[in-house]
């Protein structure tokens, strides 16, 4: 148990769009060993694909990975973590965020915004242990130790995991994302991992300026990212070096991570990593 939460996620889970998250795929994740799916894509506020997926399975946990606070108000997302946690006690964590300038028209005074959806949150008795929130800046890793469970940080470096575990203190949970590339040719690595993280991340502001404060410079942002830039947002090679990925963000102070593979089929490196990091004997 982390800090006061008491759902078990385990070190390592997948992060992924609900398209991607087949049968096939759900029913390996969790027979390999993984200890959460987080829902990629702002899931809507229903929170129907989360049902969904408990429904579906023994033991992993759902979380989202995250519900835009913008686009679904406290009140729905709450009376659905309600159901959901009435239904599957112990298995879902609500990961929440303010989402991005670029992407949203009303999007003024975000920390504000943030500070009163868990206010409203509060009011419909979401218990701050059952959420965490998307956090890359010190104001919000602050805000996650105080108001939630924990930090989810999203296109970071092992670095940005060793600031925020200082930020957060030794209690809070901090989940970061990392994306992997199952692939030895460092070309064809790279052909597959830099579009992914050009598009869109490259052009929205918030993960541009928290890559700067990390001594990413101009042109390691520019054109579609350097290689090097590439090679640390999406961890590519065989299975030790993806695993290296995994276990440099935990040594780094990560409690879990949530792996993104950007293979067209991702239970390949699924596979490759549980074995290589003994997740099914944990």
């Amino acid at each position: 148990m982390i800090g006061g939460m008491s759902i078990e996620l385990g070190t390592v889970g997948i992060w992924r769009h609900p398209s991607g998250l087949t049968p096939e795929v759900v029913a390996e994740t969790e027979a390999l060993g993984y200890g959460a799916i987080w829902v990629g894509g702002s899931p809507p506020g229903d929170l129907g694909i989360v049902e969904q997926l408990l429904d579906t399975t023994e033991r992993i946990v759902v979380t989202t990975g995250i519900v835009n606070v913008w686009k679904d108000d406290a009140a729905t997302v709450g009376a659905s973590y309600h159901r959901i946690t009435a239904r599957h006690p112990g298995r879902f964590l609500l990961g929440v965020g303010i989402g991005h300038p670029e992407a949203t028209q009303e999007y003024q005074k975000p920390y504000a915004k943030l500070v009163s959806y868990l206010d409203q949150l509060d009011e419909v008795k979401v218990p701050a242990d059952g959420r965490v929130l998307a956090a890359l800046g010190p104001r919000v890793l602050r805000l996650s130790a105080e108001r939630a469970a924990g930090a989810h940080p999203y296109l970071v470096t092992p670095e940005h995991t060793r600031r925020a575990r200082e930020i957060l203190g030794a209690g809070p949970l901090l989940a970061p994302e990392q994306k992997l590339v199952f692939e030895t040719d460092p070309e064809r690595a790279r052909a597959i991992g830099r579009p992914r993280v050009q598009n869109p991340y490259l052009g929205l502001t918030n993960y541009v300026s928290n890559l700067r404060t990390l001594g990413w410079t101009d042109a390691d942002l520019a054109d579609g990212g350097s290689d090097a830039l590439i090679d640390a947002l999406a961890v590519h090679g065989d299975a030790a070096a993806i695993a290296r990925g995994v276990t440099a963000h935990l040594d780094a102070g990560a409690d879990h991570v949530a792996v993104q593979v950007l293979n067209s089929d991702p239970l390949p490196a699924l596979r490759a990593l549980a074995g290589q990091l003994g997740l099914a004997r944990r």
